[in-house]
């Protein structure tokens, strides 16, 4: 495991020592507030030492105080909020690049930012300094757009997050993930595993028993999955039974994965008669979406996630993002967060409205297997998600004209919105064996227009 620690930086009020101490619960590492510390040490408060002794004195204070944290901590990892100030000075700088990452996080909206300040002035003798040392902040390369607390898991959305894989202790990686991108890897042994859904089995899940076998996990040890959502699906799976249950982080490298499978702790895996019908519900401790791994990606699988993007657009029937070229952290965590705030609501699907998430699913899973998974899952969402809006359309449920404004957007990200070779009547079967299955009724997410996504069930015969 690598002995680097994660510090935190940003301007004051961003909320550094709030996800400091989530993100060090996530990871099981001591958290530690510099401020708190400087304070400790000074025995007054930092107000009172700017106020008495000057800024001066109170930045020497810092440099000694940083260092004398990261000295004490003897080698070992921690997550380390910093001051807003603290890495102005070029030394402090490179001591924390010397002994870890440096995570920045964006600010909110200056409204919001002022209004955090003016809660309590006296606390932040500086006040709002964001607009002063902008071009500081924005010299950071790895940075953190938006997180979010679901239950038992952290989400954190940015770019270049590199540090967090080895903070595990073992790791199990898409093969050719692995590859691209092995210095990520570099700090933790890992065992890879073939890409593709046609692998999501058994016998995928039973080598990476194996592995953990070898790699003697026990109960306290935490794993990594680095990959797409498949790698996810599985690794998570194994992490849930594995010794009953063990930690595990997420670290999605396919825009798909990032704004669907990474978020939500469904894990699982395909038997012969349908997707996913063995699985768990087994958070991650953390998810660590980075955008910068979106830059080795073809074409065709950012296609595929804009797939999901456009399912969430649906839903919520507000959002709108670009759908030509890379999506920033802001767009992916504002995707995100329609199925961050269905999953919050209904984290185990008891409540009925997690399957909005479904949109589209229940004839894209079949059109997915009918193809023997040469379409991929994106592709199938996005003309399942048209086929069930043709259904709403014959139900009664929609415009006449829906399925073209939604086949429309869908192409716009260069997406199939047909399957010809696939006619609804041959797909009733495979549907059939569906895990919304209830006798010969079936649950659909049917979306009947932008906003406007219904739970409906119908029998077999009434689907074709």
């Amino acid at each position: 495991m690598s002995n680097s620690s994660i510090f935190l930086y940003g301007p004051p009020a961003c909320g550094k020592t709030t996800l400091g101490a989530r993100l060090a619960a996530a990871l099981r590492l001591p958290a530690i507030d510099l401020d708190a510390e400087i304070a400790r040490r000074a025995g007054r408060p930092i107000p009172e030492i700017f106020r008495t002794d000057g800024e001066p004195a109170f930045r020497r204070l810092e440099s000694e105080t940083l260092r004398a944290v990261v000295e004490g901590l003897g080698g070992a990892q921690a997550v380390i909020s910093l001051g807003g100030g603290t890495l102005l000075d070029a030394s402090n700088r490179a001591f924390a690049g010397d002994n870890g990452r440096v995570w920045l996080l964006e600010p909110p909206p200056p409204a919001e930012l002022a209004r955090r300040i003016a809660i309590d002035p006296a606390s932040r003798p500086l006040g709002d300094k964001y607009e002063e040392r902008r071009a500081h902040y924005g010299s950071f390369q790895s940075s953190i757009a938006m997180s979010f607390d679901l239950p038992d898991s952290l989400v954190v959305v940015g770019r270049n997050l590199g540090g967090a894989a080895g903070m595990a202790k073992f790791a199990v990686a898409d093969s050719n993930v692995a590859r691209i991108h092995h210095a990520a890897l570099a700090d933790i042994p890992h065992f890879g595993i073939p890409n593709g859904e046609q692998f999501k089995r058994l016998d995928t899940v039973s080598s990476i028993w194996g592995a953990f076998r070898e790699a003697q996990i026990g109960r306290k040890d935490s794993i990594l999955a680095f990959g797409g959502g498949v790698t996810g699906d599985m690794a998570g799976f194994a992490a849930a039974t594995w010794m009953r249950g063990i930690r595990w982080v997420n670290i999605p490298t396919t825009l798909l994965s990032m704004v669907d499978a990474s978020t939500g702790g469904k894990t699982g895996f395909d038997l012969p008669e349908g997707k996913n019908l063995v699985g768990a519900f087994h958070s991650p401790s953390l998810v660590i979406i980075d955008t910068s791994y979106l830059a080795t990606l073809p074409a065709r699988e950012l296609a595929s996630g804009q797939a999901e993007m456009i399912k969430h657009e649906t839903i919520s029937g507000s959002l709108r993002h670009s759908v030509s070229g890379i999506p920033t952290p802001a767009e992916i965590a504002e995707n995100l967060s329609v199925k961050v705030g269905i999953v919050r609501q209904d984290p185990r699907e008891e409540k009925g409205l997690r399957m909005l998430l479904n949109c589209g699913h229940t004839i894209g899973h079949a059109v997915e297997a009918a193809s023997g998974y040469q379409l991929s899952h994106g592709e199938a969402v996005a003309i399942g998600c048209v086929e069930e809006a043709r259904l709403a359309v014959r139900l009664g449920l929609a415009r006449a004209n829906w399925p073209d404004a939604l086949a429309g957007r869908f192409r716009e990200a260069g997406l199939p919105v047909s399957a010809p070779q696939f006619p609804l009547e041959s797909l009733v079967p495979i549907m059939g064996r569906d895990k919304k299955r209830a006798g010969s009724r079936i649950s659909f997410a049917l979306p009947c227009g932008f906003g406007d996504v219904r739970i409906v069930t119908l029998d077999i015969g009434e689907i074709a």
